[in-house]
């Protein structure tokens, strides 16, 4: 599995497409174990960047809590509520499969899923759309 250079590795981060080599890697990176995690902590960190030089201003902490920590809070709510859409995203990019973003889910769930066929048979094919957690 090739995996990127560091600046490649930080250029990817923030939405630019790897080479067609690097697909295996980045269907990791975006859909496997702690692919939430990673994404979180990229999208905490430019936020972070822009609010920092608001706590060189002369004030007290409540002030400068008061200042950064509400638009700091939003901005990692929002990360957290569109991590699949923009995982999702990211693997269209990169000509994966979008649904690959609920691997982790599919594979821990199995069982149920084995256990559900078992008892009731297979699902109808007409209910497949519903299999993925997309949005659209």
């Amino acid at each position: 599995m090739n995996k990127p250079r560091p600046l490649q590795y930080l250029a990817y981060c923030y939405g630019k497409r790897l080479p067609d080599s690097m697909r295996e890697w980045v269907a990791h990176d975006l859909a496997d174990h702690g692919a939430v995690r990673r994404h979180m902590i990229r999208m905490a960190i430019p936020p972070l960047l822009i609010l920092a030089p608001f706590w060189l201003l002369p004030a007290s902490l409540y002030v400068h809590l008061e200042m950064t920590a509400p638009i700091y809070i939003w901005a990692i709510l929002m990360a957290l509520a569109l991590n699949k859409v923009w995982r999702r995203h990211r693997l269209a990019q990169h000509n994966l499969d979008p649904n690959l973003v609920d691997e982790i889910k599919r594979k821990k769930d199995a069982h149920i899923h084995e256990a559900y066929v078992r008892k009731y048979g297979p699902r109808p094919e007409d209910a497949r759309w519903q299999s993925n957690s997309s949005p659209f």
